[in-house]
């Protein structure tokens, strides 16, 4: 019996040989959500196991965390040595690093965890080597840096084949999900509806995919356009959409020319080490695609409090009101009222916000609270001196009438 790895090779060369046109696109579609559910099924843990595998998942720590991620002998722990106090083991043989080694890097009031991963092989998503636990580290990364050897003429190479096991396993690198709204229902069939013209899937393929799935009744409405691949991630549900940076380690080993060409790359950087050669902009550049928003807070009467502010993200939780409050209690949001917000979110200082105002970086942020229902009905106050003496004034007084 042929295993799922078999089965999926069996599959790609199928489709290798198949040809793109109108008459073989229902086929291909077929053949493509086969290839997904056979990938997912590959991720799954073996059936009748007795509890989870083996890994080196480590405790998350800090304002978010970060994972390097490249083939063996690319510099990951030299990296990691450099900008954390940690010290991970650094050698000139492959495979020095063989678990997952944490460090943290302090950086604008914030702190964040960069995971020294070891280094994965071709094939990793298949489960050679340690792929599956350096890929199950990944998804729970907030940015991942995939770090190439410059130096070593196959950084192209190399590239190419992260991205592809990266990919293969789930992970979307530098993609947004594309806005489409998918529901599966219990009866009433299968209803398509788009507010703007599809031009990469049609309905017809749409139908087959379900099909396939063995879903006979859903919702689909596409409010923009999108390929057979990202409709598929839709289907499947557990794709996760991560920033990505591409790090060219060891950039001292190769020439101007070179150096010039990498950094005109969209979301790539050069980096070296062991010149101390671009160390402040990896930093810059990590703190950009966290897209990390330092929040004070300020109590009421009192200075704001600059020495821990609240750190918000923006693919975990949000930059909002809303998250603030969240961050700083569950509870919060039920005495909720109004805050004051002062910074450059605002057009004036301070301005009255609710909870869907998006903050920026280094705002101050006071939250008012609702008041009690007893406090505002006049009869429940309790009465102040001044109203006790006037009652017994009152008593005091002789009755004229009588």
């Amino acid at each position: 019996m042929a295993t799922i790895v078999e089965k999926i090779k069996d599959i790609e060369k199928e489709m290798a040989r198949t040809q793109i046109n109108k008459a073989t696109m229902s086929h291909l579609c077929t053949l493509r959500a086969k290839l997904a559910k056979l990938r997912t099924q590959l991720l799954e843990p073996p059936k009748g196991s007795a509890g989870p595998g083996e890994g080196f998942e480590v405790e998350r720590v800090g304002d978010a965390r970060v994972a390097l991620i490249g083939f063996p002998s690319v510099g990951k722990s030299t990296i990691l040595s450099t900008f954390t106090s940690t010290k991970s083991e650094c050698a000139a043989y492959e495979f020095t690093t063989l678990t997952c080694i944490p460090g943290i890097i302090y950086h604008k009031d914030t702190r964040i965890q960069l995971l020294d991963l070891p280094g994965i092989i071709e094939g990793a998503s298949e489960g050679k080597g340690r792929g599956r636990q350096v890929i199950a580290v990944a998804r729970s990364a907030d940015l991942i840096l995939l770090v190439v050897d410059a130096g070593s003429g196959k950084a192209e190479r190399q590239r190419e084949l992260l991205v592809r096991e990266l990919e293969v396993v789930g992970l979307r690198l530098n993609q947004k999900p594309p806005n489409v709204f998918f529901k599966r229902k219990k009866t009433g069939g299968i209803t398509i509806s788009s507010s703007c013209q599809l031009q990469n899937i049609s309905e017809r393929d749409v139908q087959q995919l379900l099909h396939e799935y063995r879903i006979n009744s859903a919702e689909v409405l596409f409010r923009e356009d999108c390929t057979i691949d990202q409709f598929i991630d839709i289907i499947e549900g557990n794709r996760k959409y991560v920033r990505c940076l591409y790090v060219y380690n060891k950039i001292d080993m190769t020439t101007i020319e070179e150096c010039d060409r990498i950094m005109q790359m969209p979301n790539t950087m050069v980096l070296s080490c062991q010149m101390k050669l671009n160390l402040d902009v990896f930093l810059d550049k990590i703190w950009e695609y966290l897209g990390l928003v330092r929040v004070y807070t300020k109590p009421r009467g009192k200075k704001p409090d600059f020495g821990d502010p609240l750190v918000l993200t923006d693919g975990r939780y949000g930059t909002t009101v809303e998250a603030a409050c969240k961050q700083i209690h569950r509870t919060l949001l039920q005495s909720f009222d109004y805050a004051i917000v002062w910074g450059l979110s605002v057009k004036h200082t301070p301005q009255r916000c609710g909870l869907a105002h998006s903050l920026y970086d280094e705002d101050v942020i006071q939250v008012v609270k609702k008041r009690n229902q007893k406090e505002l009905d006049p009869h429940n106050q309790k009465k102040g001196p001044v109203e006790k003496s006037r009652n017994q004034i009152k008593k005091a007084k002789p009755n004229l009438k009588s």
